[in-house]
């Protein structure tokens, strides 16, 4: 089998080749070239990992890339928290989400909780 490790982007430039026939034609499981496509795949993954990773979203920027995707408003938060002053309060930074508010977020608009639990900062007072 021929693998080796993905240390730089000519190894990595390598790897994609290597792997761009399996997507037209899946390789059939439990076969040497269905082997090869996954451990190829999880040398890839590792080293797009590594190379580019990417930082999860703090829960202010996740309600504020839903509300840019979806055209949503300060006033549709404000809809899900119960106030105006709570969804200003809450996109400000000067409120922390509370478990209820990360379930009526998660329930109205998909954002996942886990997503919305995350520590972030509040804005100096």
């Amino acid at each position: 089998m021929d693998i080796r490790p993905i240390r730089n982007e000519a190894d990595y430039e390598w790897a994609l080749r290597e792997v761009e026939p399996y997507f037209d034609t899946t390789p059939a499981p439990g076969t040497a070239a269905a082997d090869r496509f996954d451990v190829l795949t999880d040398l890839i993954a590792a080293y797009e990992a590594r190379r580019w990773s990417i930082e999860p979203l703090d829960p202010v920027d996740a309600i504020r890339f839903k509300m840019q995707q979806d055209g949503l408003t300060q006033t549709d938060l404000a809809d899900v928290l119960g106030s105006k002053s709570r969804a200003s309060e809450v996109l400000h930074r000067k409120r922390s989400l509370t478990l209820d508010m990360v379930h009526r977020l998660t329930n109205a608009w998909g954002i996942p909780a886990e997503v919305l639990v995350r520590p972030y900062r509040l804005a100096a007072a």
